[in-house]
C-alpha cells in the first residue's frame, strides 16, 4: 500500500495562503481589479480610526491610563500576575458591540492592544529605547530591517522604517512614520505614530529592487496607526500598545480556510514587538 501523504493538507493551505496574501498578478482582469484603492474602504477605515481616536482621548483623561485596570478585580489580578512574570498580555479589539465597526469594504482592519511589564526599569530608560530609532533593527529583528531618524525635532519624529514579514511569503515594506510623545506626568508618557507612506518593496536586496505603486501592491499593509503609553509603578514600567492596520480583503470563499492565518500576523508583530523591546531596555538600563 502507497503511503499516506499526511503533509498534503498542509501543503494546501500554504498554497492557498500564498494565493491570498501575495496574489495580485498577471492577468488584466486582476490587475484592473487591484488598480486603485477604493475611496469607500479608505473612507470606512478613516472612521474607525476617529473612534479609536475618541476612545483613547477619553481613557487618557478619564483613565483607565492601562485598559488591565478597567477589568474586574480577578481578572486584573490574574492579568498582573502573568505581566509580572514576563508574559505580554493581549487582546482583540474592534466589534459591532463594542461601538467599534471594523467592517470595511474590500479591505480588514486588524485592532490588537498589548501590555508588557518591564521590572526594575525607569520611565526614562524605555523612552530611550523606544526614541533610538537608529537601532531599532537590532532591538526589533528580523521584524525590523532597517530604520533611521530623518528629522527630530523636541518630542517630534520622523522615521523611516523597513518592516520584513515572513509567514508563507516574505513581505518587505518600506514605511514613513510621523511619530510624536507627551509626557502626561513624572510617572506618565505616551506616543502617537502614524505611517505617512507604505511601500511594499519588490526584489528587496536585489539590482532590481524597487517600491510598488499604491494599487500596484498586494495589500500587505495599506495603513498602520500606533499608541504607545508607558507607565512607572510597582517597580518597573508598564508598556502599552495598541497598533491598527488596514490590509486587503481576502478573496471569496477562503474566508473559512484563511482568515484566521492572516489574522495571527498582526497579534504575532505585536506580541514580538513587546517581548523585543523589554528584552532590549532590559540590557540597556542595567
Amino acid at each position: 500500500m502507497k503511503p499516506r501523504d499526511c503533509t498534503k493538507p498542509l501543503r494546501i493551505l500554504f498554497a492557498l495562503a500564498g494565493l491570498a496574501l501575495g496574489c495580485a498578478t498577471g492577468s488584466s482582469a486582476l490587475a484592473g481589479a487591484f488598480d486603485a484603492l477604493r475611496d469607500a474602504t479608505f473612507q470606512a477605515f478613516n472612521r474607525y480610526l476617529a473612534t479609536v481616536e475618541a476612545d483613547n482621548l477619553r481613557t487618557l483623561r478619564d483613565g483607565p491610563f492601562l485598559w488591565v485596570d478597567g477589568l474586574t478585580p480577578q481578572e486584573r489580578d490574574e492579568a498582573f500576575a502573568k505581566l509580572k512574570a514576563g508574559q505580554v498580555q493581549i487582546r482583540r479589539l474592534g466589534s459591532k458591540t463594542s461601538g467599534r465597526d471594523p467592517d470595511v469594504p474590500d479591505g480588514m482592519i486588524h485592532d490588537w492592544q498589548g501590555l508588557v511589564f518591564v521590572p526594575g526599569a525607569h520611565l526614562e530608560d524605555v523612552l530611550r529605547v523606544l526614541q533610538d530609532y537608529d537601532h531599532h533593527a537590532n532591538y526589533f529583528a528580523p521584524d525590523v530591517e532597517r530604520s533611521f531618524i530623518e528629522t527630530h525635532d523636541g518630542d517630534h519624529y520622523l522615521v523611516f522604517m523597513r518592516f520584513r514579514r515572513h509567514k508563507v511569503v516574505t513581505v518587505v515594506l518600506n514605511t514613513e512614520q510621523d511619530i510624536h510623545y507627551f509626557r502626561d506626568s513624572a510617572r506618565r508618557a505616551h506616543s502617537r505614530s502614524s505611517a505617512l507612506r507604505i511601500a511594499q518593496v519588490q526584489n528587496p536586496g536585489e539590482t532590481g529592487e524597487r517600491e510598488k505603486s499604491p494599487g500596484d501592491d498586494d495589500g500587505f499593509l495599506w495603513r498602520m496607526e500606533t499608541w504607545w503609553r508607558m507607565e512607572e509603578r510597582d517597580g518597573g514600567v508598564y508598556v502599552q500598545n495598541e497598533a491598527v492596520t488596514l490590509t486587503r480583503d481576502i478573496p471569496t470563499g477562503l474566508g473559512w480556510l484563511i482568515e484566521p492565518f492572516i489574522t495571527n500576523i498582526p497579534r504575532e508583530t505585536l506580541e514580538f514587538t513587546l517581548q523585543s523591546l523589554r528584552k532590549a531596555v532590559l540590557e540597556n538600563s542595567h
